[in-house]
């Protein structure tokens, strides 16, 4: 089983791949995130967003046909605000694939990402998302997957943090990382913050 497998392997890369993640306005509807790849074509997009009455407790990560990749579901009552990962579009007695989960119920605190498909299998999710700075690791403590902030070659500016990039390597599963984000964005949003990267200050360029 490749790293991270467990939503579609057809955005599982051979080479690092850099995705750049727009998160649209929270005052209109079809409010929520797309994403690009590195050649700006539509990958995944999320309308669950907005002021519309929805169920906030469910989550749709969708192709750029509008096809469900992924759907995410929070856990009540729940103290970790554990959320579920299931491939497309869930039906009753669908098992779930994995789940997320805050590795404390005090403070802000770091995350933990159980493959149920494959017991044993775990990653955390360590960082500052609401700077745009945090990595998914695995068991070895190896980064699989980074969100970080985006910067304009052109002018060498950093963008605001409505846009920022998914960085993917090779053989981590693109809609799986996107899906940790949204989990992520729900529960910590821009408050998400932990000492690892607190000191961490942002060049201005990437590779």
């Amino acid at each position: 089983m490749k790293a991270g497998l467990g939503v579609d392997g057809e955005y599982i890369y051979e080479q690092e791949k850099h995705l750049t993640v727009l998160k649209t306005s929270l005052f209109f509807a079809n409010d929520g995130f797309i994403v690009y790849d590195c050649k700006g074509q539509l990958l995944f997009r999320v309308d669950s967003y907005g002021p519309l009455p929805r169920d906030k407790g469910q989550l749709v990560l969708m192709d750029a046909h509008g096809k469900c990749l992924l759907t995410l579901r929070k856990k009540r009552p729940s103290l970790h605000q554990r959320w579920e990962g299931f491939v497309g579009e869930r039906s009753e007695g669908q098992k779930p694939i994995f789940r997320v989960k805050r590795s404390s119920i005090i403070g802000r605190c770091g995350m933990i990402v159980e493959m149920l498909n494959n017991p044993g299998e775990e990653y955390q999710i360590e960082g500052n998302f609401g700077q745009r700075s945090c990595k998914i690791l695995n068991a070895r403590k190896e980064s699989m997957a980074e969100v970080k902030r985006k910067v304009d070659a052109s002018r060498k500016v950093v963008l605001g943090k409505d846009v920022f990039l998914l960085s993917l390597k090779p053989g981590f599963d693109g809609a799986f990382a996107m899906g940790l984000v949204l989990v992520i964005d729900q529960i910590y949003g821009d408050d998400y913050v932990q000492n690892y990267y607190e000191a961490e200050t942002f060049p201005t360029t990437h590779r």
